[in-house]
């Protein structure tokens, strides 16, 4: 099977997941620079979830532009990433509304550890159908990177019950650390235009 309509797919649900997000900050109904002082925890919680999807849009990319073929499993695993995602609107608003307390970080911790496995287990499905000694097998490896995140993840939830800025905190990091793209991919594919020219 192509890519072709996996790619565009899922470009129209993360472009839909950022417009539904930015619907969710509500203008204020005054002209002062103080009336957008209420809209502050509302902007802290966009712009984190706009670095996360792009930070998912970014290596999704990455991922496809190493792969040739595409199987029913890798479908499936795209559209459970998909569904992860989609729900980052939902915890991104609550987050924001109830100015970062307990549960509603923990909720969005949990949404994004899943979005986390979800694209572990995408990444894996597509090394499964190309091969062990495929481009994107080499790149990817045994994926330190994805499974501390989602360790870390586990941690800033756990830490949310005790304090929910800690578990925010956290959440930050693994954003930081996924902000440039992963290089891996692009290297390899870099490295094997090198070697075939």
């Amino acid at each position: 099977m192509g890519k072709g309509r996996l790619e565009a797919f899922s470009d129209g649900v993360l472009a839909i997941i950022i417009t539904i997000m930015v619907l969710e900050i509500k203008v204020p109904h005054g002209d002062n620079p103080e009336d957008l002082k209420p809209l502050l925890p509302i902007f802290i919680s966009y712009v984190l979830s706009f670095i996360y999807i792009g930070i998912y849009w970014n290596n999704h990319h990455h991922l496809m532009h190493a792969v040739t073929k595409v199987s029913g499993s890798v479908l499936w695993s795209n559209i459970h990433l998909l569904f992860w995602l989609s729900l980052v609107p939902f915890a991104t608003a609550w987050m924001g509304e109830n100015h970062f307390s307990k549960w509603p970080v923990i909720l969005y911790g949990f949404i994004l550890m899943m979005a986390g496995v979800s694209y572990y287990i995408l990444a894996h499905c597509l090394t499964g159908i190309h091969g062990k000694d495929s481009l994107l097998a080499k790149a990817i490896g045994n994926d330190r990177k994805g499974i501390a995140s989602i360790i870390l993840y586990i941690t800033g939830i756990g830490c949310s019950f005790i304090n929910p800025w800690i578990g925010f905190s956290i959440y930050v990091i693994v954003a930081a650390i996924w902000f440039i793209p992963d290089r891996r991919i692009e290297k390899k594919i870099e490295n094997n235009h090198r070697e075939q020219q």
